[in-house]
């Protein structure tokens, strides 16, 4: 049963919804809107998919996957398992933990927590308003529906009449609301939003945006994700979607020491058109028609790494989960080591290869490889991939040749036994004839 105040809720994002889908003008042609175009240096903004060429927020109302509307609250739910989901085997990969305990920070939008599956999620007395001026702040309110979806994929709780669920169904959301569909949010902003998922005990951060500059490694946002790391908390971010034109960059704060930088793959988990490319990119994850909720009620379907980087954020909060002991810098490793790669080694497409949830579950042990947080940018070690072989190891050989051996010695032992025993009788046999 609704309250007076998710009804409101509801109403006014309804609203906001009709009026964005009046006054949008048409996409390009194959292009979805753009979530995030900025002008001033300090500006930073949402990688959703048509953030390509920096032109102005439209946001709702408008079909980014080119395949059906997005406008919402959506009465439609997606009964089947999304494609992203049904790789993933949910009943092994929550053997031990749903993320129970651990609380996400998105720094987003806002995260709605009307929406059934993101109701009981939504932790809005921990989360922090830095868009809404005056003292009507609510980190719950999402006019965009980007934060919403993020948060989606993370820790969206199971509802009858869908297949679509978070990887981590019981983690809690911190809602920041940082950015909105004026683009309001900066680097200035993103280092407060920061902070405050450092003082509310956030184990996991996401951040599903970039800047619209390079920033240097020793900026204000920089220092703000050093102090994250050292305080134990795994910061993940979206590399971006301005992959089109296939050149090498870097994207901030993606490209940060130690953060664990997402591409979009597809479902050959190969590398999404948009997806930025780069030496920084740590995994990749499904970012290409990916459903997740929407604000007041149901789901839609989008792309762009800002719906990647929540994927791997929901698996680090399974491993903050069910290992409580390890640190940031062995979650961001093991996720690396245990991703499904196709080459042996990392590449710029999908870095260490595409993130595999229940392999990365998997683990027993601390991981034997772990990033050292404190090296220069650039030098920070990465995981020893697993090495290929194409014929015998050195130790299956040798295991080989000492079966072989041991073979050999058993045979002749036969034979020298075997030849005694014949002429053993032979000579018995002599002996009782001339008897």
């Amino acid at each position: 049963m609704w309250t007076t105040r998710q009804a409101t809720r509801s109403a006014s994002v309804l609203a906001a919804a009709l009026l964005t889908s009046l006054s949008a003008i048409p996409a390009a042609s194959g292009t979805a809107a753009v979530a995030g175009a900025l002008v001033r240096d300090d500006q930073v903004r949402l990688a959703a998919d048509g953030e390509l060429g920096a032109a102005p927020v439209r946001g709702i109302g408008l079909t980014p996957n080119g395949g059906g509307e997005c406008t919402y609250p959506m009465k439609k739910q997606f009964a089947p398992r999304p494609w992203a989901l049904q790789r993933v085997a949910l009943d092994e990969l929550w053997q031990e933990t749903q993320g129970e305990g651990v609380k996400v920070a998105v720094i987003d939008t806002g995260v709605d927590d009307v929406n059934p599956q993101l109701a009981t999620a939504v932790e809005e007395k921990s989360g922090l308003d830095l868009v809404t001026k005056g003292k009507r702040k609510d980190p719950s309110a999402d006019s965009v529906g980007h934060g919403t979806k993020v948060a989606g994929i993370i820790a969206a709780r199971p509802r009858a009449g869908t297949g679509f669920v978070g990887l981590a169904p019981e983690a809690t959301i911190i809602p920041i609301r940082q950015n909105d569909e004026k683009a309001t949010g900066t680097t200035k902003t993103m280092v407060v939003a920061i902070e405050h998922a450092i003082a509310e005990g956030a184990r996991v951060i996401n951040i599903s945006q970039d800047t619209t500059k390079p920033l240097s490694h020793h900026s204000d946002l920089a220092m703000a994700v050093k102090k994250a790391r050292q305080n134990d908390i795994v910061v993940v971010a979206s590399a971006g979607n301005d992959g089109l034109d296939n050149k090498v960059k870097e994207t901030y704060p993606a490209a940060y020491e130690g953060v664990l930088a997402v591409a979009s793959s597809d479902r050959n988990n190969e590398r999404a058109p948009f997806s930025q490319r780069g030496d920084f990119v740590g995994v990749a994850a499904p970012g290409v028609d990916i459903v997740s909720t929407v604000p007041g009620n149901g789901q839609c379907v989008d792309n762009g790494t800002s719906f990647s980087a929540p994927y791997v954020a929901g698996v680090a909060a399974l491993l903050r989960a069910k290992y409580p002991d390890w640190e940031e810098h062995e979650v961001v490793a093991w996720i690396k080591q245990t991703a499904d790669r196709s080459i042996n080694g990392r590449d710029n497409n999908v870095g260490w290869g595409v993130v595999d949830p229940v392999r990365a579950l998997s683990g027993r042990t601390r991981p034997v490889s772990a990033p050292t947080p404190d090296r220069a940018p650039g030098q920070q070690s990465a995981p020893e991939p697993a090495r290929l072989t194409f014929g015998e190891t050195a130790q299956e050989r040798r295991e080989r040749l000492a079966t072989y051996a041991l073979g050999a010695t058993a045979v002749t032992v036969a034979v020298i036994v075997g030849t005694a025993i014949i002429l053993r009788d032979r000579r018995r046999r002599g002996t009782e004839h001339r008897a």
